[in-house]
């Protein structure tokens, strides 16, 4: 019951904060009010230089005061959402709440060490590192641990005393795909690898091996075996000779000569294009003339990467590269080196925030909110719930939180709250489903950090309202974004469309804007040639073809080509070049389009005068114009529901030239 009270409250300040949120700070100066309500400058600011589109503000007295009528405009709107209580509605509280949890895990995070894991993953990335490895495996969620860290401190050991890394790689290694290689994965550089293998790679000097460690596969141990500058990425196009495995030596003989004669048509001077069409068989840059999307290391398969960054200009040609594709002639086309910290930031904080290593910010987060929220936990509580939990009831499906309501003591308490073992019990059966798969004690410890982080996470969150300016500017943005949407919907955009009667006074009120130039009824057909545009003529004169679609269909040989298209009804005149001749119950002279197409029309009638529209015809014109309309006459009555009243001394300090 408290902890449904506790959380009723939070809703309630979250409520409070959003409705309030954009009322001016004390300090700072109104600009304007609408039906009395005040808006501060600092807010008006905030929003003129954000909707701007990156363009410098332009902070002329005419500018700003188109500016604050359109604002006063949209605060009318919120207004009357809000009286509408809009915000309750399921599908809004609903995606407002689905934004919410979006956008406050950027919030939930240490910044400052997030802000040095970004410049960290900038600083390795400046570097391109080679290393081998050893994995022994530790199957998920398993507790037996204890034999994977002997082996691997063995082999630690081992090669300590001199044993050759390739060779126990080779026969130790549970990475069978590197094993082979006696460990060797290739370079590698920041964020292509798991957190701890990368920091591993780059803290571990050129040939040495590091200390075992460990990471989500199991133990590992590596050794760094060179380090570079970084290459940066590349761009290439390539035309490649596939070689099937199935295929045998005759098929690599064949491959080989094929790339030799293209290799060969090059040198004479054929276009590089011109011979991806002809003579490339990946599927995937074909259609491309060859290009293949940038890359760089670790990307391509180390041959066909090696090749691609030794070329040296714009336009440089490889010599035929074999790889376990096939052969390869590769193009240059550009080099990018790494991009300056400051252009590339926030890219490399989306990937960080994406990876393992956000979770050393979060962590640190949390322990942050402990101290603010006074969290004291009681592991031995913990512990008897845990023992009390039988391991047959978890592995087959059937535990019940309800078992467990009479464990009743805290686990831990923060800020006057307090959850106990059996509200654990109910999480877990929530979480789980009932069922728990691997060791029960390491398992269940796991889900109780995880229960307790997110009642953390939670409540910061909830705060998160009153406590970051920034975050809780966003949430009122978007909450007033999406309920204006609804509002508009409803007050224009769908009653348009369903207000019948007040549609057909607007047509009957606006008739003469509704009207026909001379016009034409019939058939329009448009062919990709001028040969296609003879043959629909000559399947118009075909007296078996009764219908457009019969038509069509005959004109595009099997009916499946799409070299012909049409459209039927009526047009006006001014659709069709002056010198087409049109006449009724006969075919036009074909004529050619801007875009090389060709069209003629099957002529019903003619109409040289005009004459109305009906609303029906009319119709996509009336609903726009209808709208317009509609949206001019509820601003009227906003504004007379909301009068404006701006401070000019105000206004006229914010006035630059």
């Amino acid at each position: 019951m408290k902890r449904i009270i506790y959380s009723a409250a939070l809703l309630c300040i979250t409520s409070m904060s959003l409705q309030t949120s954009a009322q001016p700070k004390q300090a700072d100066a109104t600009l304007f009010t609408y039906g009395g309500t005040p808006v501060g400058k600092s807010e008006f600011l905030r929003m003129y230089t954000k909707n701007i589109n990156n363009q410098k503000p332009d902070f002329s007295e005419k500018a700003l005061r188109e500016y604050l009528t359109l604002y006063s405009r949209f605060k009318m709107k919120v207004a009357e959402a809000e009286k509408m209580k809009l915000d309750t509605l399921e599908t809004i509280s609903g995606e407002l709440g689905g934004y919410k949890k979006q956008l406050s895990k950027t919030y939930l995070t240490d910044k400052e060490v997030t802000e040095r894991l970004v410049k960290e993953a900038y600083e390795r990335m400046k570097k391109d590192v080679r290393v081998s490895h050893i994995l022994i495996s530790v199957p998920r969620g398993s507790d037996d641990t204890l034999a994977a860290f002997t082996r691997i401190d063995s082999i630690y050991k081992a090669l300590s005393n001199g044993a050759d890394f390739a060779t126990v790689a080779k026969a130790v290694s549970e990475d069978k795909q590197s094993a082979v290689n006696g460990g060797d994965i290739g370079f590698i550089t920041a964020l292509q690898v798991v957190y701890p293998f990368e920091t591993a790679a780059y803290n571990t000097q050129v040939g040495s091996i590091s200390k075992p460690f460990r990471t989500i596969y199991g133990y590992q141990l590596l050794k760094k075996t060179e380090e570079r500058n970084s290459r940066g990425e590349i761009q290439v196009s390539q035309i490649m000779a596939a070689v099937q495995k199935s295929s045998g030596k005759e098929g690599e003989v064949s491959a080989k000569a094929r790339i030799d004669s293209v290799l060969a048509m090059l040198k004479k001077g054929e276009k590089f294009e011109g011979l991806v069409a002809k003579y490339s068989d990946d599927k995937f840059s074909k259609n491309s003339e060859g290009v293949l999307a940038t890359f760089g290391v670790g990307q391509m398969v180390p041959e066909f990467e090696d090749a691609a960054f030794a070329l040296k200009n714009k336009g440089d040609l490889s010599i035929p590269i074999r790889t376990d594709y096939g052969f390869h002639i590769i193009k240059l086309i550009k080099k990018i080196p790494l991009r300056p910290y400051d252009s590339i930031k926030s890219e490399i904080t989306k990937r960080v925030e994406k990876d393992g290593r956000i979770e050393t910010a979060r962590q640190l987060f949390t322990n942050k909110i402990k101290v603010k929220v006074n969290y004291v936990d009681h592991p031995e509580a913990l512990t008897e719930l845990l023992n009390a939990i039988p391991d047959s009831t978890v592995r087959n499906g059937s535990f019940k939180g309800d078992d467990y309501e009479r464990f009743s003591k805290p686990l831990f308490q923060m800020t006057g709250v307090t959850f106990n073992q059996s509200d654990f019990a109910h999480y877990i059966e929530t979480y789980t489903k009932g069922k728990i798969y691997g060791q029960k004690e390491s398992t269940l410890r796991a889900l109780f950090k995880n229960y307790s982080d997110k009642v953390l996470m939670d409540f910061q969150e909830n705060r998160l309202i009153d406590e970051n300016e920034e975050y809780r500017n966003l949430i009122t943005e978007y909450r007033d974004g999406i309920m204006l949407f609804e509002l508009t919907d409803r007050m224009v955009w769908s009653k348009a469309s369903s207000d019948t009667a007040g549609l057909d006074k607007f047509y009957n009120n606006n008739k003469s804007k509704y009207m026909w130039q001379p016009a034409v009824t019939g058939d329009i057909y448009k062919a990709v040639d001028e040969s296609v545009a003879k043959r629909v003529v000559t399947e118009i004169n075909n007296p078996s073809n009764k219908s457009v679609e019969e038509i069509v269909k005959a004109a595009n040989g099997d009916g499946t080509q799409n070299k012909v298209f049409y459209e039927s009804g009526k047009f006006e005149k001014t659709k069709f070049p002056a010198s087409v001749k049109l006449e009724a119950g006969k075919v036009s002279p074909y004529f050619k389009n801007e875009d090389g197409t060709y069209s003629l029309v099957n002529v019903k009638e003619v109409f040289n005068s005009a004459s109305q529209k009906t609303l029906s015809e009319a119709r996509g014109y009336v609903i726009s114009e209808y709208q317009e309309y509609l949206e001019k006459e509820w601003i009227k009555s906003l504004e007379n529901a909301y009068p404006v009243k701006v401070s000019e001394a105000v206004l006229k300090g914010m006035v630059k030239k």
